[in-house]
Order: C-alpha cells, then structure tokens, then sequence
C-alpha cells in the first residue's frame, strides 16, 4: 500500500499545501498572518514550523503565496534557498523594515532596492575572483515601479546596506555608508538577491522606513506588523 510523499524540508512542511511561484516574504511571521488574514482570499497556511507561518491564497484572482524569513542573511538564506530550490518558487518578494540613513528619508517613506551594499560574508561560498555588484531583478523593479506610478505613490529606489550587524560596535559605521548614498539598512536582501542571482530567478526587495538612525526616530512593533500596508499592495500587485 502506498503513501502520498510530499516535498519538505527542515525548515518548510506543507504538507502538499501549494507554494505560489509568487511568494512575499516580510521577516516577522506575524506580518505574513496579517498579510494573509486581510488581503487574500482562499487561504491555506502551508508552514507553521518554527512558528514561522506560511500561507498561500489568491489575491485579485492570482495565486500568491506569503511566508516570513527571520533576522538576518542566514535566516533568509535559509528560506528563500529552500523556496527556490525545493519549491520552485520564481519571484520572491522581501517586504521588510528599515532604518533611513539619510536625512530626506523619513519613517513611513518606501524604498526599493535596487542594489544592496552588504558588510555579509554570505556571498564567499561562491568563490567568484572578485565583489560581485548584488542586485535585484530588473524585471520585478520595473514592475513594481510602474505599480507604485499608477497608485501615486512615491517611492525612493536605490541602494541600501544589508548588515549582519544591528547593534555596531563602530559608532561611525552608518556615517561612511551614508556618505557613499546608501539609503537605509535592513538585513536580508543581499542573501536573497545572491541566492536569487545563483538560481536564475527573481528577487526584489521592497522596505518602509521604520526608523530613522540618526533622528534617533522610531515605530512600533505592531505599527510595523499592521501599518505597512502601502508597501503590502504594491507587493501584492506583482503576483
């Protein structure tokens, strides 16, 4: 007698839940709840390992798929390895929090990365001659600026600073990435873009402005969970 086998990992148990080969991926789980609970339709949560929730449902008609990554280039190395690899996913969509650096761009502000400056050493396991110039997919990016124009929504693209790094022993640390035009500091996006890159497939990483470093300006957790939700639609539209 035989069994269904369905496709898992350590980390991803579905279960033979299907994973959309659209897929956004905000780091806290409870904002991929929140996601799920007030924009999509027929849902199915897909993963709850680790307590990190995955859903997938449909959103104007199209299959997308929502699931949170963790803190940092291993966390998210981690994931969105697995959905690419395991699960086929095409698109993965980071949609995350930020810290400006720069004096123009303030809380509630989005930002779409187009390059991410890391101080990561996750990119050495591909043993290129050389830095390699970490980008998002062109053709997300595109996408999701003509999105963004249709909604009058302002949005800044950009370069931003993927750390591995979020209390700095080096106090003048964000001073110097400033100074070089960085917009901001998140934690992910340079582990997805290099994992995306590798793959063959697209990665775009879309931030608000949570708190601002300098200003020494901030927003709540649960704002953050809730209240991003210019940032959410856009995402949404790119399934």
């Amino acid at each position: 007698m035989s069994s269904t086998v369905y496709k898992e990992t350590p980390h991803i148990k579905p279960n033979g839940a299907e994973i959309a080969e659209t897929i956004l991926l905000p780091g806290d789980p409870l904002r991929a709840k929140f996601i799920a609970e007030t924009y999509l339709e027929d849902v199915v949560q897909f993963n709850e390992v680790r307590g990190m929730l995955g859903f997938t449902g449909t959103y104007k008609g199209k299959r997308i798929s929502v699931m949170g990554t963790g803190m940092g280039a291993p966390s998210m190395g981690i994931y969105s390895w697995e959905l690419i690899n395991v699960f086929g996913v095409k698109n993965l969509i980071r949609i995350g929090s930020a810290g400006s650096i720069q004096d123009d761009l303030n809380l509630y502000d989005i930002v779409f990365a187009m390059g991410s400056s890391t101080d990561s050493n996750y990119g050495q396991q591909f043993h290129l001659p050389g830095n390699y110039s970490v980008t998002a997919s062109f053709e997300l990016l595109e996408k999701a600026k003509k999105v963004a124009d249709a909604k009058n929504q302002p949005v800044r693209v950009g370069n931003v600073l993927s750390s591995d790094v979020f209390y700095n022993a080096d106090e003048t640390a964000m001073n110097k990435w400033s100074e070089m035009g960085v917009l901001c500091a998140e934690m992910e996006s340079a582990a997805l873009y290099q994992n995306a890159a590798r793959a063959g497939v697209n990665a775009l990483c879309i931030l608000t402005i949570s708190d601002h470093i300098f200003k020494n300006e901030q927003t709540t957790q649960e704002e953050r969970q809730t209240s991003f939700t210019k940032m959410m639609e856009i995402a949404l539209e790119l399934a």
